[in-house]
């Protein structure tokens, strides 16, 4: 699934103080992820942050990772080669999509 989905997954509703409660780690630690860009949370107009669930899940598992001693530098490449690799997926579900489509199409 991806990020573009529409499902409340994805959805950046949730304010820091939830997401402290959710994870118990501080509004401290939550920002120094977000400085080191290991969570992306969204801006309300009035600039509060917002987070999804997703990004609660991301935030437990880098949580988890520097207990067990990772950095967050070794944090941030894992994180972006899940990225990469999420979007080398989708690009790879829509080359096949195009391709049978344009199979079924010229079988019409």
């Amino acid at each position: 699934m991806s990020s573009s989905d529409n499902s409340y997954i994805y959805k950046k509703v949730i304010s820091i103080g939830t997401v402290c409660e959710l994870t118990g780690l501080s509004e401290r630690q939550i920002r120094y992820y977000e400085e080191r860009e290991l969570i992306f949370p969204k801006r309300s107009n009035k600039g509060n942050r917002k987070y999804s669930f997703s990004d609660v899940e991301t935030l437990m598992d880098i949580a988890n990772k520097m207990e067990d001693g990772l950095q967050t530098s070794d944090l941030k490449k894992e994180i972006s080669n899940k990225r990469l690799g999420e979007k080398k997926s989708e690009v790879n579900e829509q080359m096949i999509r195009g391709q049978l489509n344009a199979y079924f199409k010229r079988r019409e």
